[in-house]
C-alpha cells in the first residue's frame, strides 16, 4: 500500500489500488467506525444476491484510519463516460437495467428506507419546524416494503466493463417499496445542485433533467408515482446535506 495508486476519490473515502484485484476504500480520518461497519454489514447482505457488484472482503485499519477492502470493479465510471459521450440514452438503459436487477430482490436484514428518512427530519433545525412535521406526516403514510433499496444508486455510483454493469457504495442500502429507491435516484439525478456560476450550467441541469426522464421511461415508473416520495426525500436531504442548496 505504501505506493498504492489512487483510483477515486469521494466525500467519504479515497480508493487505493491493492493486491491481487483488490482496492482498498480508506475512510477520511475521523468518519465514524460505526459508519464503516455498516456499509461492510450492507455488502455482506448483499454478497449472494443476484446483481452486478464487487464482492466483499473485510475491514482494515490502515495508518489511524479504517478501511474496507471490495474486489476491484474493472472498467469506467458511468457518469464520466455519459459526459466525455453525452450519449444519456445508453447511459439510462444501463442504469435502468441494473437497477431492476437491484431492486427484484428481497431483503429482510437491514434498515427500513423510513428509519433514514425519519433520522433526518428529526433533526431538522427549529426554523423548518412546519415543514418537519408536513413531511413527517407525508413519511408515515408511504407503504411498507421489502424491496432491496440501494439508497444511493446514480452513475457516479456505476462502473462499465465490457457492457456490463456494476454498482458500487453500500453505505444506504435499506428495504422499502420499489418506488422509494426510483425517487431517491431521481433526486440525485437531478435535483442535486449545479454551482451557481458553473460554465455551461444551463446545459447541465438540462442534461440532468433529460437523463432522469429517460430512466424513469425504461423504469416505466412515472413522476406521479414517485411524487410524495421526493417530498420526504427533499426535505430529509435539508439535515443529510446541510451545504447542499437543491433546485427540488
Amino acid at each position: 500500500m505504501e505506493n498504492g495508486t489512487v483510483i477515486g476519490t469521494g466525500n467519504t473515502a479515497v480508493i487505493y489500488e491493492w493486491e491481487d484485484g483488490k482496492v482498498l476504500k480508506l475512510f477520511h480520518p475521523g468518519y465514524p467506525k460505526e459508519a464503516v461497519d455498516r456499509e461492510f454489514k450492507n455488502a455482506l447482505a448483499l454478497d449472494k444476491l443476484d446483481f452486478g457488484k464487487p464482492k466483499v472482503y473485510e475491514t482494515v485499519f490502515y495508518k489511524g484510519q479504517w478501511g474496507i477492502l471490495y474486489e476491484r470493479a474493472e472498467g469506467e465510471n458511468l457518469l464520466e463516460v455519459t459526459l466525455s459521450t453525452g450519449d444519456l440514452k445508453n447511459c439510462a438503459l444501463h442504469m435502468a437495467d441494473l437497477h431492476k436487477a437491484i431492486l427484484r430482490n428481497k431483503i429482510t436484514d437491514v434498515p427500513d428506507y423510513r428509519e433514514f428518512l425519519k433520522y433526518n427530519l428529526d433533526k431538522f433545525p427549529p426554523s423548518y419546524g412546519k415543514k418537519r412535521e408536513e413531511a413527517l406526516q407525508m413519511l408515515y403514510k408511504l407503504p411498507d416494503g421489502d424491496n432491496l433499496c440501494h439508497g444511493d444508486f446514480h452513475p457516479g455510483n456505476i462502473m462499465i466493463s465490457k457492457g456490463t454493469a456494476k454498482v458500487i457504495d453500500f453505505m444506504n442500502v435499506c428495504r422499502g417499496s420499489y418506488f422509494y429507491d426510483v425517487a431517491r435516484t431521481v433526486f440525485l439525478v437531478q435535483y442535486t445542485p449545479v454551482q451557481e456560476g458553473a460554465e455551461d450550467r444551463e446545459k447541465m441541469l438540462l442534461f440532468k433533467k433529460t437523463l432522469s426522464d429517460l430512466y424513469l421511461l425504461h423504469m416505466k415508473v412515472t413522476r406521479e408515482m414517485i411524487q410524495d416520495y421526493l417530498t420526504v426525500i427533499a426535505a430529509a436531504r435539508i439535515n443529510e446535506c446541510p451545504d447542499e442548496d437543491t433546485v427540488f
